[in-house]
């Protein structure tokens, strides 16, 4: 019986925990410039590999997240705003413009490298966006786009 309680306790301890979690906030990651546009222009993105990028990149790599319903609670939302975080500083596609060129190819080699070895998108983000898990005519149709980059 003494057994008993001390679980129920421990359950009550745990639920209070979570709740008084879900009222710490987290700082969004949204811009009133849409994701992307600065380097689509600036870089002459073609349509389809502007959509790929939409869908599989720009939640972690821009400065426009697309929130799912999970962000808003907690302990996800600290998950997510640390993923975002470490994926704009490593690369930022509405910075990209603001890069020097040296920085410009490698963050293009880097792209290309992650997803020949198929790093990017993270499993973990690919978990709950299906939809933005790269077939291979996408990675082809991204990885030739960046290819041509570095010609230039």
């Amino acid at each position: 019986m003494r057994k008993l309680n001390m679980i129920g306790w421990l359950a009550v301890l745990v639920v209070a925990i979570v709740l008084v979690i879900q009222v710490i906030p987290v700082e969004r990651n949204v811009s009133t410039v849409p994701p992307g546009q600065s380097f689509e222009k600036t870089e002459k993105v073609p349509a389809n590999v502007a959509a790929i990028l939409k869908v599989s990149c720009y939640d972690c790599h821009s400065n426009n997240t697309r929130y799912p319903w999970y962000s808003e609670l907690q302990p996800g939302a600290w998950f997510m705003a640390q993923h975002i975080t470490k994926g704009k500083e490593e690369l930022n596609f509405d910075e990209f413009n603001n890069y020097s060129k040296r920085r410009k190819k490698a963050k293009i080699k880097s792209i290309i490298r992650q997803i020949e070895k198929d790093e990017m998108p993270l499993k973990s983000y690919l978990l709950f966006h299906h939809d933005a898990d790269l077939t291979t005519e996408q990675q082809k149709i991204v990885m030739q786009f960046f290819q041509s980059e570095l010609e230039l």
